[in-house]
């Protein structure tokens, strides 16, 4: 009798090994993860040399990794299983009921070199140069982390940097903006960025270091987009406990209008761009809808009476923060270091604009050979 129980658990094993390997190769594929936003492996070409060296053994797991069937079932059991098991955290991420937070400390590492880098574009540029270093959600609700996670906190960070850059340079306080806002909507429950409300917040002293008066919160009309946006956080867990966020976009109406909007890709071809893609909505990246994919340099003119012209130099924290600057500028431009093949001065003459404005967040700063991309 044992032994009839051992042959058919065997078979049975077999069976189920035999029938989930046939719809793993066979099954539909998929490209793109959206749950996860990123592109998944392909199936490795036969290749000699690979063979012999186990590259095309490596690509083969994480082919398979990538499209086992079931695959996001599995990732979201085993996300639940971690919460349970490992204090509620998941791949560097804190799950909460009200928010995810992320544990990884790669803030500003090494905040004297860093300065370098941006003193020396002071230096070599004829206008004034303006600084606001972003804090993450990290950095303004990390105190809700468990005892044992130890981490710099991003005021700190920032502090830091601040301290060590040129006297030159004006810096811009976001960090105590936003601490004092945290019990508002001012970060994504499932993301690091801040939301539209939280840039909002920032623009009013952003600008009037730049010299302008803010546009009173009233004069825009708010519309929610979508209340189903799971950002990068969410990515990293596939974790559903706190709620799906709301994307909002603020229009400022009877003001100035956006006459113009080109964008140079990283082909280096000029095409149409947009402040508001809606497109984007109906992908796995929402957040893009804020000026659309990542390029490395976007132009915009408007119909503002105002001669003047800005540089903005920023990461994923200035794409929804763009748009509030519309009404006091004829002309700006934004550059994405992140995705520049080459320096800035490849792409745009500085001295073309009197102001230049950095909007970084902290994560950003740790990314030493991205800021170099920046210097004159």
């Amino acid at each position: 009798m044992m032994k009839l129980t051992s042959r058919i658990t065997a078979l049975l094993t077999l069976a189920f090994i035999a029938v989930f390997s046939a719809i793993t190769f066979f099954g539909g594929k998929r490209d793109i993860s959206p749950e996860e936003n990123r592109v998944l492996a392909k199936a490795p070409e036969l290749n000699a040399k690979e063979l012999y060296d186990g590259r095309t053994g490596e690509k083969l797991d994480r082919y398979v990794t990538d499209h086992f069937a079931g695959r996001n079932r599995w990732l979201v059991g085993s996300s639940l299983i971690q919460t349970e098991l490992s204090e509620s955290i998941v791949n560097g991420v804190y799950v909460s009921d009200d928010r995810l937070i992320s544990t990884d400390d790669k803030g500003i590492t090494d905040a004297s070199a860093m300065a370098d880098i941006f003193d020396s574009f002071a230096e070599n540029y004829d206008g004034m140069v303006y600084f606001a270093a972003i804090p993450t959600s990290a950095g303004v609700y990390g105190d809700v982390l468990p005892g044992h996670i130890v981490r710099q906190t991003e005021s700190q960070q920032i502090n830091a940097l601040y301290y060590a850059m040129d006297s030159d340079i004006r810096k811009i306080d976001a960090y105590n903006i936003l601490k004092m806002l945290k019990d508002n909507y001012i970060y994504y429950r499932n993301d690091t960025k801040w939301t539209s409300y939280g840039a909002y917040c920032v623009y009013k002293t952003v600008i009037q270091k730049l010299g302008f008066q803010p546009n009173s919160y009233d004069k825009y009309s708010i519309e929610h987009v979508t209340d189903d946006f799971r950002g990068n956080l969410y990515n990293r867990t596939l974790s559903r406990r706190p709620k799906a966020d709301i994307m909002d976009i603020y229009e400022y109406h009877n003001g100035a209008e956006v006459t113009s909007c080109i964008v140079v890709r990283r082909d280096g071809i000029n095409a149409e761009g947009q402040i508001f893609d809606r497109e984007k909505l109906e992908t796995g990246d929402m957040y893009s809808m804020y000026l659309g994919d990542a390029v490395p340099i976007m132009r915009i003119t408007t119909s503002a009476n105002t001669d003047k012209k800005l540089l903005v130099i920023k990461d994923d924290f200035g794409d929804c923060f763009v748009p509030f600057l519309l009404q006091h500028y004829s002309e700006i431009t934004v550059v994405d270091p992140s995705v520049m093949s080459g320096k800035l001065s490849d792409y745009v003459n500085a001295d073309d604009y009197g102001q230049t404005l950095f909007l970084f967040g902290t994560d950003s700063l740790s990314d030493r050979e991205m800021m170099s991309k920046i210097t004159l």
